[in-house]
């Protein structure tokens, strides 16, 4: 089942503990960000510490709900512009927030995960499948009806592989 509109943003919203996603792509395409791209390679930049939108005030309200939010980026160097953005306009504010941002630099080692794309994992039982274009356009989501036991291995191993955002960015 493809998910699109509401159903996507029920997901988002009424997980029960955790919501999960591994990011596997060098860049994402997102319409709606190509000004604020633009401007971050200009050198605009916002300050993490006091950045607040929707999504810092949702990640709040959620830890005080005892539910989590997190991910893993699998990432290699150099990183191309579109994670620099990334990295400075979403994943520092996030972290500082609550999200737990992982990053799986994969630049001079094997990757644990070879082969396992983009998806959403919720309270390790429903899995929703990311479908991208080469160039990080995304095509549709599709809710996964299979075994979710592979997901949570591969969760496993990227937490267990990664480092946290916060601490990759200051080295």
């Amino acid at each position: 089942m493809l998910l699109d509109g509401d159903e996507w943003r029920a997901m988002l919203r009424e997980f029960q503990s955790e919501a999960w996603r591994l990011e596997a792509l060098p860049q994402y395409l997102v319409p709606q960000e190509s000004e604020e791209l633009e401007a971050f390679r200009t050198g605009r930049r916002i300050d993490p510490h006091t950045y607040s939108s929707a999504y810092t005030d949702d990640l709040k309200r959620l830890q005080g709900e005892g539910k989590r939010k997190g991910r893993v980026h699998v990432v290699t160097q150099p990183l191309l512009d579109y994670l620099q953005f990334e990295f400075s306009r979403y994943y520092a504010p996030h972290a500082l927030a609550g999200e737990d941002i992982r990053i799986l630099d994969v630049t001079n080692r094997e990757n644990p995960l070879p082969g396992v794309r983009d998806f959403w994992m919720f309270d390790r039982a429903t899995i929703v499948l990311m479908h991208y274009e080469d160039d990080g356009t995304q095509i549709s989501r599709e809710l996964y009806a299979g075994d979710p036991a592979p997901f949570v291995e591969y969760q496993r191993i990227a937490v267990a592989e990664s480092v946290p955002f916060l601490e990759y960015v200051k080295e």
